[in-house]
């Protein structure tokens, strides 16, 4: 297996990323995973990290990368939308399919928490995404802004900064975040892709509730698996949770997957 960073580039900006490719120098099936809110490319415990090697190992190509204004990626974190994520992952996935090291008919999307959330819109409007992974998925991005106001540990809750911002443990949230969360509905967008799906969620997540993933499955219906990860939190924190995480993507991706 051999690894490249790449400086990739949306809207004049920088986008930092690392491609995963398998020892046989041909066309592989390629992964493309997007990370989740505050997240980055390498994702909490390395997850992403251990994921994508994992994948390349088993013959996938694959590629993470830092969304604009996240991990080391250029742009500001508070100017940071999901609209404008979705255009960076749109962007990227455009890239990626276009690798000589990709096979353009056999391309995966996964997602993590709101990573979920901007796969199932990248799934939605690309038809050539032929398999689609959420892993703790955000069906509905609107409803966790309760969830912020009521973990936040500003008084008063998410109390905006002089310039409009919402300082969130550290991160600086611009109010335009806020405001176009009503406006993002995955699970509409996700109607309109047509292949296979997996959702893998922790019974015990405390960030996104596990009904999330049941919303996915209830919209997807036959053309969608979901497993549960007993006991397990957000992003799987556990060797033996990542691991089982892992093996069940990859059985999964050799029966469903392009």
């Amino acid at each position: 297996m051999r690894e490249q960073f790449q400086w990739l580039q949306n809207k004049g900006q920088r986008i930092a990323s690392m491609l995963h490719l398998p020892d046989e120098q041909k066309p592989h099936p390629g992964i493309l995973m997007l990370h989740g809110f505050t997240g980055h490319r390498m994702e909490s415990h390395l997850l992403f990290v251990k994921a994508a090697r994992t994948f390349a190992r088993a013959g996938y190509t694959v590629l993470r990368f830092d969304f604009r204004g996240s991990g080391e990626s250029e742009g500001r974190f508070q100017d940071m939308t999901i609209p404008e994520e979705i255009d960076d992952a749109l962007h990227v996935f455009n890239w990626f399919a276009a690798h000589p090291t990709v096979d353009p008919e056999r391309l995966t999307v996964l997602g993590l928490s709101m990573g979920g959330c901007i796969a199932a819109h990248v799934a939605g409007m690309d038809d050539r995404v032929k398999a689609l992974i959420l892993w703790a998925p955000v069906a509905d991005p609107d409803s966790l802004t309760t969830h912020i106001a009521e973990t936040t540990p500003l008084d008063p809750p998410l109390g905006p900064q002089p310039d409009g911002t919402i300082d969130l443990g550290g991160y600086l949230v611009g109010p335009e975040f806020l405001e176009t969360l009503p406006d993002i509905k995955p699970l509409q967008v996700v109607k309109n892709y047509t292949g296979p799906a997996l959702i893998v969620h922790g019974t015990k997540d405390p960030s996104v509730p596990p009904s999330h993933a049941e919303m996915y499955k209830e919209v997807l219906g036959d053309r969608a698996e979901l497993v549960w990860v007993e006991g397990a939190d957000h992003t799987f924190s556990a060797h033996v949770w990542e691991q089982f995480v892992f093996r069940t993507t990859l059985e999964w991706l050799k029966k469903h997957g392009p």
